[in-house]
């Protein structure tokens, strides 16, 4: 059996996004092999990053090495591209974020999305272009693709990225939000009060859609709730962009994971309007923790959701504001939605992808049995 290497390219950079998914895959994968071994040590499995990554994950067994020479240019795509294929030249490589070495041919790279081709407007010219210069290139040279839907795996041989025969699907997890305290006093502190507000995502790409929430919120039907919008987009961001931001509309930046899960707990609602995803990591994060959830039924979102979710029209602000209202005003309905969810969300776990994973590696048997994960990192 080759060595098998990650693309530590993750610790570069907050664990968000993809590199949340790389980064609790990784956890997961530990916890496999070694409850599969018995081994308490890893020595064919190794994260290598660059010598700029500052994140210091908490993996127990799998070693992280920091190496290589180019590691200081920008956005390290000279480490990626050429530096790592030859650190890796004698190991299956694995890269978990939508790239990885064109010329490491013993590779598996994961490709969340057709977000370059779907929603170009949500990228900058020189993003859009990379990504379609080098994704397709991917799909012929590596071994495989994975990726995190069959909405993906569908959009990915429809722009042809690569064949369906040569992508596997391997579901994220959503079972990390479990494994921390809930900061409920985050939620007074912030001045909300419990089932007076809807969370959502904050972000200014098109396809997030956001736009639509701020038209829900302006309706006087909705004025006497709040839409709280947690990331690293601002107020000032949105309104430099020409949306009109409603005076309940509340920002709270950045936050780690147990404020988060905080404020999905105490919310009557988490909504979701995008208008195409990947796979959905923040409903069903919602949704695990007994959250209400809406969701547009777009992309991978009701592959994911199932009907554990309320479904409204990307681009009916009205159906946003009767949907929200409905779980206002109807407790039973609220309920029925909190348990559907929890059940839906329990399908989700990472220790079942890490099992995925490792048949596509070649190394373990199927096993469909789960548990929670044991560990989570700030967002």
């Amino acid at each position: 059996m080759k060595p098998i290497i990650f693309n530590g390219k993750f610790l570069t950079v907050a664990p968000t996004g993809v590199h949340r998914v790389a980064e609790e895959m990784i956890h997961a994968f530990e916890r496999l092999m070694v409850d599969r071994t018995g081994d308490q040590t890893l020595p064919g499995v190794t994260v290598i990053a660059p010598t700029t990554a500052g994140r210091k994950p908490s993996f127990s067994l799998i070693r992280v090495i920091k190496k290589g020479f180019a590691s200081g240019l920008p956005k390290e795509f000279p480490w990626e591209q050429i530096n790592l294929p030859w650190i890796a030249r004698n190991a299956l490589l694995v890269n978990f974020c939508n790239m990885g070495p064109v010329f490491h041919l013993d590779s598996l790279t994961m490709i969340h999305d057709a977000q370059v081709y779907l929603t170009p407007a949500s990228y900058s010219l020189g993003f859009r272009l990379w990504y379609r210069l080098i994704q397709p290139l991917l799909g012929r040279t590596n071994r495989g693709i994975l990726t995190v839907s069959e909405y993906s795996k569908g959009q990915l041989v429809l722009h042809g990225v690569a064949p369906a025969e040569k992508i596997t699907v391997i579901h994220n997890g959503c079972d990390h939000v479990l494994a921390c305290e809930p900061a409920h006093e985050f939620v007074a502190a912030k001045g909300l009060n419990e089932g007076r507000y809807v969370l959502a995502l904050s972000s200014a790409q098109s396809h997030k859609n956001i736009r639509i929430l701020f038209k829900a919120f302006a309706d006087k039907r909705l004025s006497h709730l709040t839409l709280v919008l947690f990331g690293a987009t601002g107020k000032s961001t949105f309104e430099s962009l020409g949306f009109e931001v409603p005076p309940n509309v509340r920002f709270v930046g950045r936050i780690d994971d147990a404020e988060l899960a905080a404020l999905m707990i105490h919310a009557l609602a988490f909504a979701c309007p995008s208008t195409t995803e990947g796979f959905g990591l923040p409903p069903l994060e919602a949704m695990i923790l007994g959250c209400p959830t809406i969701v547009a039924p777009c992309g991978a979102l009701p592959e994911v959701c199932g009907d554990a979710a309320l479904r409204a029209d990307p681009h009916d602000a009205d159906q946003w504001v009767e949907k929200i209202t409905s779980l206002a005003e109807d407790a039973d309905l609220s309920a029925r939605l909190r348990e559907r969810g929890r059940n839906q969300a329990s399908l989700f776990t990472w220790d079942s992808a890490a099992r995925k994973l490792a048949l596509v590696l070649g190394v373990a048997a199927p096993d469909v049995s789960a548990k929670p994960a044991a560990d989570a990192q700030s967002r």
